[in-house]
């Protein structure tokens, strides 16, 4: 052997495994990520059954601290320097890796804490006892029955179905991205990047403190690229990746009758009920298709881009399966796929309030009337800007609109009379798909997944993704893991384990991207 050969192999052999593993192919990497994922899995789920098992509604502040510091330690265990920041409310888990060499900072964001719960709609467990079962559980039935955690070395079906709050929104994401890097730990690969992270404690009640932490953190959260770890999947199960979300306003609107219930045969035919006038006054707003009626509810929509438009163009329509699924055949939006309607402004009535229904239902004519709604935004809309054509109709509809309830004199004087509240949210986001970090990310899972992921200018949930782009001027792209069935918000939340392996396999892909 000569003395370059030599020298050369001694070179190699005092290289850390680091800077040799660079050199791994994406097809490569995938398949050590799995190989390690399959041989942990029964750890991986052990440890997130002990994390699913801290009640996380936002309310519970002493439980969701208890959740921070779970968290902090599964950080910590991995290598990840960790700390809980306060906030005004339930504490931020923040953590960093800093990466020799690094060209680039890339953040995620996710959220620990969970929507309250009814004990008494989970069915064969309570929501902070996870079970698994061996598939989803079939609408109007209780099957298939849970099973306990399979023993190594027999395995977890892909197709199997953790039953928990939380399970999917938001702790999944977490769980991920850590047992994530315990893959790329022990296969010796580097991360690409300079890794940041936010977890969250209070998303689920509209993060009240997470703008001024951010504005009071500016300078620690600095990063090119803010990665939103949440929300579903596309519907085809496919990576994918959303680069926008809806804004969302809400109001509370009230229609007045006699100051007291009436006997309705006493009074019927007489007396003007303010349930039948509320249901009249919101059949008005929308027309047979679902088109908003209120003048200038579309006007400010901000346009698709040429590559938006083609990306919508693109996506494999679900729209017969998602009716199937969901039990209805004739859809609003006359002919428009979901997807496309997704894409500009809803108006919902998400609840409805009038005297009594069911086994208390009396014969009367109630005093009020009452409809909660949420109008979703999309780019170029404002909460403000959007409540205000709201007001504007109801006025054109000839009602006297007020932000309290009525006294007796305007109940004199105003045969039409309206209580119009809240009016708080916040304004939809979207990030260019043509920016070089959002062509980073999408190549990054095109090459690990070996398909190029599903594209979404815009997701239909809300997320205040304002509060970063505006304060830290970093663009933000959604990437979601979970099934989209998972019951989000719902009694009998689930999480289907082949997206959360697949989620995994995704978080390594970011991670090492070079």
């Amino acid at each position: 052997m000569s003395r370059k050969t030599l020298l050369l192999l001694l070179i190699g052999l005092c290289l850390p495994a680091s800077v040799s593993a660079q050199q791994m192919s994406p097809t490569r990497l995938q398949q050590k990520v799995r190989a390690y994922r399959i041989t942990h899995e029964h750890e991986f789920i052990r440890e997130y059954f002990d994390l699913l098992s801290i009640p996380n509604v936002s309310s519970d502040l002493p439980n969701i601290r208890r959740n921070a510091e779970f968290i902090k330690q599964m950080m910590e265990k991995r290598g990840i320097k960790t700390r809980i920041m306060e906030t005004g409310g339930s504490p931020v888990v923040y953590g960093e890796v800093r990466t020799p060499r690094a060209q680039r900072t890339l953040m995620f964001y996710a959220h620990y804490d969970g929507q309250p719960v009814d004990q008494s709609q989970w069915i064969d467990t309570s929501p902070f006892r996870p079970i698994l079962r061996p598939g989803k559980m079939h609408t109007g039935s209780t099957d298939p029955k849970p099973i306990p955690l399979p023993q190594p070395p027999d395995p977890f079906h892909d197709d199997w179905r953790i039953y928990a709050r939380g399970a999917s929104d938001d702790k999944a994401p977490i769980a991920a991205i850590l047992f994530a890097i315990d893959a790329l730990k022990d296969i010796q690969e580097s991360y690409g990047s300079n890794l940041k992270f936010i977890f969250e404690g209070e998303e689920e009640a509209s993060s009240p403190n997470l703008q001024p932490f951010v504005a009071q953190h500016k300078d620690l959260l600095r990063a090119d690229v803010l990665y939103i770890c949440d929300g579903p999947v596309y519907y085809n199960n496919q990576p994918s990746l959303k680069f926008g979300a809806r804004g969302i306003v809400t109001v509370s609107l009230t229609v007045y009758g006699p100051n007291t219930n009436l006997h309705s045969g006493h009074y019927g035919n007489w007396a003007p009920n303010p349930a039948m006038k509320l249901a009249q006054l919101l059949a008005g707003m929308k027309d047979d298709t679902g088109n908003v009626l209120i003048e200038g509810f579309y006007d400010t929509v901000a346009p698709l881009s040429p590559r938006e438009i083609q990306a919508l163009k693109d996506i494999e329509p679900f729209d017969n399966q998602i009716k199937e699924l969901y039990g209805f055949c004739a859809p609003e939006g006359g002919g428009k796929t979901l997807m496309e309607l997704i894409n500009r402004p809803s108006l919902n009535i998400r609840g409805l309030q009038a005297a009594w229904v069911g086994s208390q239902a009396r014969t009367v004519i109630p005093a009020q009337a009452t409809a909660a709604i949420d109008i979703r935004l999309v780019k170029g809309n404002t909460p403000a800007d959007m409540v205000a054509k709201f007001k504007k109709h109801l006025q054109k509809q000839g009602y006297h609109v007020l932000s309290r309830d009525p006294d007796q004199n305007t109940r004199m004087k105003y045969p039409r009379i309206a209580k119009l509240t809240g009016g708080g949210g916040y304004p939809a986001q979207r990030t260019s798909m043509d920016l070089p970090l959002s062509q980073f990310t999408i190549n990054a899972l095109a090459q690990f997944h070996g398909q190029t992921p599903v594209l979404v200018p815009t997701s239909g949930g809300s997320v205040p993704l304002y509060i970063f782009t505006d304060t830290l001027g970093i663009p933000t792209i959604s990437v979601p893991i979970v099934n989209h069935d998972n019951n989000q918000h719902q009694p009998n939340e689930n999480l289907r384990l082949g997206h959360f392996f697949k989620g995994i396999e995704t978080f390594a892909a970011l991670l090492t991207a070079k």
